[in-house]
C-alpha cells in the first residue's frame, strides 16, 4: 500500500521550503525548541481539514466553486499579510526568551494551524496526489488514501520538526547581535508577505 515512490515523493513535498515550514523555522529560532514543536504541531494539524477533503471528495467542490476558491484564497492571503506586518513591526515580541507555557504554546499552534487551513491549493494538491499512489484495483480506495494520508502527516511533522530544532541550535549565535535579529525578523516578515502575494494570485484550475 505505502509505496517506495510515494515515500519519496511526499519527503520532496515536505521538504520545499513553504509556509509552514518559515513559520516552524521563525518559532524555534526566536521562542525556542517547545514553541518549534508546537509550530509545526499546528502546521500539520492545519492539513487535516484538508486531507480529510480528499479522501471525501469534498475537495472537488472547492476545485469546482470559484466563489468558494476566491474565499479561501483572499482569507489565506490577509492572514499571511498580516502575519507579515505584525512580523515587519514588532520591536520586542520576537526575543530570544523561551515561552513554554502551555498559552503561548496554544497560540503559536493556532497560528500554524491557520496558515495551512486556509490555503485552498492544499485540498486540490491532496485530491490530484493521493489517488495516484491508490492502487486501481484496491478494494477499500477510501482506507488506502486515510493511511496514506495519515504516513503523509507523519512525514510533515517530523520534518517540520528537524527544519526547528536546527533553527533553535543556531538561535544562540545571533541573540547577541541586534543587527542580525533585526535582519532575520525582516526576512520572514517579506517572506510571509511574498507567500501571501502569491497566494493571492493563484488562478483556480
Amino acid at each position: 500500500m505505502i509505496s517506495l515512490q510515494f515515500v519519496i515523493t511526499s519527503l520532496l513535498v515536505v521538504l520545499m521550503p513553504g509556509t509552514g515550514v518559515i513559520y516552524t523555522v521563525s518559532s524555534g529560532l526566536f521562542k525556542g525548541r517547545k514553541a518549534s514543536i508546537a509550530a509545526a504541531a499546528g502546521c500539520t494539524a492545519g492539513i487535516i481539514p484538508h486531507l480529510s477533503a480528499s479522501i471525501l471528495g469534498l475537495a472537488a467542490i472547492l476545485h469546482t466553486s470559484a466563489v468558494l476558491f476566491q474565499m479561501f484564497k483572499y482569507a489565506g492571503a490577509i492572514y499571511l499579510l498580516y502575519m507579515a506586518w505584525g512580523t515587519w513591526r514588532d520591536k520586542g515580541g520576537l526575543s530570544f526568551k523561551a515561552q513554554d507555557d502551555h498559552k503561548n504554546l496554544f497560540h503559536i499552534a493556532k497560528r500554524g494551524f491557520l496558515i495551512n487551513i486556509l490555503n485552498p491549493k492544499l485540498s486540490i494538491f491532496f485530491l490530484a496526489f493521493l489517488p495516484l499512489f491508490v492502487p486501481h484495483d484496491a478494494s477499500s480506495p477510501t482506507i488506502d488514501m486515510l493511511v496514506l494520508s495519515l504516513v503523509f502527516m507523519w512525514m510533515t511533522f517530523v520534518v517540520f520538526v528537524i527544519y526547528g530544532l536546527f533553527a533553535t541550535v543556531v538561535r544562540h549565535q545571533v541573540v547577541h547581535s541586534p543587527r542580525v535579529v533585526g535582519w532575520i525578523q525582516r526576512s520572514f516578515a517579506l517572506a510571509f508577505a511574498a507567500f501571501g502575494l502569491k497566494l493571492a494570485m493563484v488562478e483556480q484550475k
